[in-house]
Formats: C-alpha cells, sequence, structure tokens
C-alpha cells in the first residue's frame, strides 16, 4: 500500500534515489542534494557503464549527512529499491536516452508511489566568474569533441588563456578523482585513465590546452578560473552543461535525423542553443540535412545555423586496399550513441577494403556482452575500455580477430594503451564549418560582446 502522506519520510525529509552513470547524478547531489536538510538521498542507480554499480558514493564526497558514503545500485533494482526503501522522489539524471526510455522510467517510480523529477539549469549550472563556451549534442557521437577541440584552438590563437572543462567520466576511485588537472600525457597515467578518458583529453592536450574533470565540479570551476580567461565546457554523451554558459553550442547529427526532438536531454540543448552546428553533411544525405534545418527551426528559430563537414584522414592508407581490416571505433558512440559505424568504418570502403572483418564470433567477455547488448552493431569493434579487465579482453579480442589490418577510428591513439600485433591505420576527422559564417566570426561576435575584455 501507498503511504498516506508522501512528502516526507519518518525524519520529516524527503527520501530520494537518483539514477544516473557516474556523471549527472552525482553533480545534481553535490549542488542540490549534498547539504540539503530537506532530503535524504538513500542510493544511486547506475546505468550504462559497466561495473560502477555496486560502489559506494564517498564519505568525503558525500558531505556531513553521509558518513557512511550513499550506496550505488544496479538500475535493474530500482522498483525493489523504492518499495523497501518507502521512497518519495526519484531523479532521473543522465543523458542520452529516447524521450520514451524516460517515461518508461518514470511509469516504473509513479507505480510505486513515488514522484519523478528532471531537474533543469536554475537548479543544476553553476555560474563562472570568467565567460563559458558551451559544446553540447543532440546525441552521443555527432562531433562535440571536434567541436570543443576547434573552439579551443580559436581562442587560444587570441592570445587567450583556455582551459577545457570535461564532463564526467569518473569510473575508478572517485575519492582520487575529485578534481583533476590535465596537462601532460604523465597526467593521464598518474590518474590511471580509461580509454574513454584518454579519448576526450589527449587531443586537447595535442593542442596545448589544459583540461580539468573529475567529481566535484564546483571545486573544479574554482580552480579552472585560477588560470582561464575563457573556459570551454566540452559536453558529455548529450547532457546539459553543467556550467551556465555565456554562448551554447549545440551539434545536430544528419545521419540520425530526427533524434535531435526525441531524445533527452538533446532536444533542450537544441532548444536552449545560441548555435546550432548541423555535422557530417559532407557524408549525410542532403534531404536529411534539410529535415534537421526544419526541426531546427521549429523549436530554435533564432538559433545561429552553421553547416559543417568531418574530412577524414589516415595516417598510412595505403594498407587498406584490396585488405580484410577490422574496424574499430569510439566506443560510446557505437553503443548508447547507436551508431552502426563511425569515421573508420567509411574511410575502410572508400579506399576499398576487400572486406570489413565481423568480429562478433571472435570477441570476449564484457564486449562479447556488449554485442547482446546492443544488436544494432555489426562488423565493427566498438572500443570499449572502462576499466583494466575492459580494456584486457578488448585486446584479446582485436588478437583473435582474423585480419590483414587494424584499421582504429577512435579519438584517442589506441596503440597507445594496446599493443597491436598487425599493421594499424590511425584515422583522423575535424571540423570543418561550412558556414554561412565561420566559428571564428561567431566567437570574434561573443569576445565583441565581452567588450574584447578577453582577447588581444
Amino acid at each position: 500500500m501507498f503511504k498516506d502522506d508522501l512528502s516526507c519520510s519518518t525524519n520529516g525529509k524527503k527520501r530520494v534515489i537518483i539514477m544516473g552513470a557516474a556523471g549527472r547524478d552525482f553533480h545534481n547531489f553535490n549542488v542540490y542534494f549534498r547539504d540539503n536538510e530537506a532530503y535524504e538521498v538513500v542510493a544511486f542507480t547506475a546505468t550504462q557503464i559497466p561495473g560502477i554499480e555496486g560502489r559506494i558514493y564517498p564519505p568525503e564526497l558525500a558531505g556531513k549527512n553521509y558518513p557512511n558514503g550513499i550506496p550505488i545500485h544496479p538500475e535493474e533494482d530500482l522498483e525493489r529499491l523504492i518499495r523497501e526503501y518507502d521512497i518519495d522522489e526519484v531523479v532521473f539524471a543522465y543523458s542520452d536516452v529516447s524521450h520514451e526510455y524516460v517515461m518508461h522510467r518514470a511509469s516504473i517510480a509513479l507505480a510505486n508511489g513515488a514522484d519523478f523529477r528532471l531537474m533543469g539549469p536554475k537548479t543544476t549550472m553553476l555560474k563562472a566568474n570568467v565567460p563559458v563556451v558551451s559544446v553540447g549534442a543532440v546525441r552521443t557521437g555527432c562531433g562535440k569533441s571536434q567541436t570543443s577541440r576547434q573552439i579551443a584552438k580559436i581562442l587560444k590563437n587570441k592570445g587567450l588563456n583556455v582551459v577545457v572543462v570535461r564532463h564526467p567520466m569518473p569510473y575508478g576511485d572517485l575519492r582520487k578523482q575529485i578534481c583533476q588537472r590535465f596537462a601532460t600525457y604523465e597526467d593521464l597515467d598518474r590518474y590511471n585513465c580509461t580509454i574513454e578518458e584518454r579519448e576526450e583529453y589527449e587531443p586537447h592536450l595535442d593542442n596545448g590546452v589544459i583540461v580539468y574533470a573529475g567529481v566535484d565540479y564546483e571545486k573544479i570551476l574554482r580552480e579552472a578560473e585560477k588560470e582561464a580567461d575563457v573556459i570551454v565546457w566540452d559536453g558529455g554523451n548529450n547532457d546539459i552543461p553543467f556550467y551556465k554558459p555565456d554562448l551554447h553550442i549545440v551539434v545536430a547529427d544528419p545521419h540520425r535525423v530526427g533524434h535531435e526532438l526525441t531524445y533527452h536531454p538533446g532536444e533542450a540543448n537544441l532548444r536552449m542553443a545560441n548555435v546550432v552546428i548541423i555535422n557530417k553533411v559532407d557524408t549525410a544525405p542532403a534531404e536529411n540535412v534539410c529535415h534537421v534545418k526544419e526541426n531546427i527551426k521549429k523549436v530554435n528559430p533564432n538559433a545561429i545555423v552553421l553547416e559543417a563537414a568531418s574530412p577524414i584522414t589516415a595516417d598510412n592508407p595505403e594498407l587498406i586496399k584490396g585488405k580484410r581490416v577490422l574496424v574499430i571505433e569510439d566506443g560510446p558512440t557505437l553503443t548508447h550513441g547507436n551508431m552502426p559505424y563511425g569515421a573508420a568504418t567509411i574511410l575502410a570502403k572508400q579506399l576499398g577494403a576487400s572486406e570489413l572483418v565481423d568480429p562478433r564470433p571472435y570477441a570476449v567477455g564484457s564486449i562479447k556482452e556488449a554485442y547482446k547488448e546492443y544488436p544494432h552493431l555489426g562488423a565493427v569493434l566498438p572500443a570499449l575500455g572502462y576499466g583494466e579487465k575492459q580494456i584486457a579482453e578488448l585486446d584479446e579480442t582485436i588478437s583473435r580477430t582474423p585480419c590483414d589490418v587494424v584499421v582504429i577510428g577512435t579519438p584517442v591513439d589506441l596503440r597507445r594503451v594496446i599493443k597491436i600485433d598487425k599493421p594499424t591505420v590511425r584515422v583522423k576527422y575535424e571540423l570543418k564549418v561550412l558556414g554561412p559564417v565561420s566559428l571564428e566570426q561567431v566567437l570574434d561576435e561573443f569576445l565583441a560582446e565581452k567588450g574584447h575584455k578577453y582577447g588581444k
């Protein structure tokens, strides 16, 4: 039976579960719930990232009201937890999921007597003391990383001290990841970064740009401000920024036309955007690009709309023609981003590979399980590496797959992490804005509005 009064528990506090994936869930807790005497956060639930459930959100981060920390359960336990702990409110706090998916979780909460909540910018965005340019997207894999790198380079070339703050990826010991600063490859090793982390941090380091990330984004912000004229928020998944942006740039993908209006919180990003970049127009059907433009106009007619290409290059392209190729692509883009292929697949086909070798029969461990969980994947290997065990399983899968050449389409050079015993081709792709105005012009106007205070 439901409680007579759902407004509070026996100690006068609302009992809360926060649903997440080791990112926004922790942020929402830190900025709103941690010292809030009106609430008791009973548990987090976790999904998307293997191995994060079964941990504890540590006392060092949880604060004085949680001397034993907060348990993290698998999301599959949500219904049981609501009933067992007489939960008043379920907070949904992760991203890159369909609207229908969100409402199924809402239905579980409502059917078991709890409120269901989505928290917005007023309660979760932190205000910086320096200008913030944020980069978001409507889906994972649209090209946020390319865009963030381009923006950071443009601003750096104008004489600004640019600091990138990356959306969280705290998959290890949370106590050691409270506030991380990356300036060199040695920092990546010092923090035992996963493949997913290296994919996002290394390209910025290559451009001479410092990166911050971690768990406590208030602490991260205050540290980043000390050395930044401008902060570039480099978003993850299709989440909305943790920091209040002065310029919000959102990337859309015409390969997944319509998703800009049907995914959470991608649609919110689209509606909030000052600038929308329709990426990959060089490889998407023209009618898809037009459809995305129409959808932008429907919900955000005042946004500046730019078109961009993602030209693909490779270090050893001559190795591909006529060869049996194993294609490795960015893991999150393929898995919860729902993309069946990426840049490496496109290039391998363009350069005349005789066969894209299907790695599924040779996959082991969690890599094998990923193919079951994401049945849209075909003859492509997602570069999953959320920990040492999974990296070892990825390594073994590569070794077992019979091929002549391995084509690597991950943002990080996978050869830095795994010793591949076959010839390799490294694929890269960068943002190329085609117009109607340049990204530099957009940023110049932004700086002008700031009175050129931060420019040369």
